[in-house]
């Protein structure tokens, strides 16, 4: 039997160990509450989340009742990534339009089966970064390209999870800036065993939230709301994070589990948000600088890649113009 999803807004908060404290955030992001009496950090809470998930959401009925009195300001600025460490991050690419513009970006076909099998990716866990943290890297050269995405933290996933079984293992929907060097994938896939050093350390907006806190804008186990991206401060995309894909998270996480169970904790993505309408911009440079080369713009004129000193901010933004995430707000710092 499914676990009704509890209403939850969660984060980590810095506290001086690499895991962080669990606290419980108000609809407002406004306020918050530590919960060690309840689990110290948000891998304890998912281990056990059947128990801990319904004793956080009756704190957080009860702090709803009384106007959350006498709790901490919430400073997103104090918030690690949800899971600054997590057990495992398995990325897909579930948009039809971003896969057409990147694999005519890359000079391939899109595979024969992209819209029979999910197409998955395991990257590096071992280090996540706060939605506030620096972009770092050594080199402008290397194409540092931002990727706006959804993503799903899941509770134990058994082996063989059907797509509902794996849909009930949904606890909680963040937003990723997954960093892409650009510059250092055609030569890494080249030689035919997948992404490492272009893939840096993603980032992560501050607050977890579960499904049934996102309402309507959560349905056939997929986020349905835009998510705007500046660049500069100026406007880059608002791409629909429902919009043209191929499968839901359901799907995604009963394809990583056909052969294997999944931890408590593990991470998955659903690729870079892309909608089909140009006007809705793009997620990533290099999408937009294909787009351009698909009209006519010289290289010379395209989009940048990201530069030392670069700002890139993204939000999720709900049908009453707040934050649902709070944001993901980087600098590009070249060492």
């Amino acid at each position: 039997m499914s676990m009704k999803s509890p209403i939850l807004r969660l984060a980590t908060r810095s506290n001086g160990t690499r895991d962080g404290e669990l606290v419980v955030v108000s609809s407002s992001h406004q306020r918050c509450v530590a919960v060690s009496t309840i689990a110290r950090t948000l891998q304890q809470a998912l281990d056990n989340w059947s128990d801990i998930a319904p004793q956080l959401e009756t704190l957080c009925r009860r702090l709803d009742a009384c106007g959350w009195v006498s709790c901490d300001s919430f400073d997103p600025r104090m918030a690690l990534a949800p899971l600054p460490r997590a057990y495992q991050w398995a990325d897909g690419s579930v948009y039809r339009n971003h896969a057409r513009l990147m694999y005519q970006w890359r000079k391939e076909p899109i595979p024969d089966r992209y819209e029979v099998d999910p197409l998955v990716y395991q990257g590096g866990s071992d280090v996540m970064l706060a939605g506030h943290d620096a972009i770092i890297a050594i080199s402008e050269d290397h194409g540092i390209d931002f990727e706006a995405e959804i993503a799903v933290i899941t509770t134990d996933v058994p082996l063989g999870a059907s797509v509902e079984e794996a849909s009930d293992c949904i606890a909680l929907v963040v937003l990723v800036n997954d960093v892409s060097l650009r510059g250092l994938i055609p030569s890494e896939l080249a030689r035919g065993f997948g992404f490492y050093q272009s893939k840096p350390a993603s980032s992560f907006a501050p607050v977890a939230v579960s499904p049934a806190a996102l309402g309507n804008a959560w349905r056939d186990a997929m986020l349905h709301l835009p998510v705007r991206i500046e660049f500069n401060g100026a406007v880059f995309g608002t791409p629909n994070a429902g919009e043209d894909t191929v499968f839901n998270f359901g799907q995604i996480i009963s394809h990583l589990a056909r052969t294997r169970a999944l931890c408590a904790g593990t991470i998955v993505g659903a690729g870079t948000i892309s909608n089909a309408d140009p006007t809705t911009g793009s997620a990533c440079v290099t999408e937009a600088r294909v787009r351009q080369a698909l009209a006519g713009v010289a290289e010379s004129e395209q989009q940048r890649y990201l530069q030392n000193g670069d700002r890139i901010k993204m939000e999720a933004i709900a049908e009453d113009g707040t934050s649902v995430f709070g944001p993901i707000d980087q600098a590009v710092e070249i060492r």
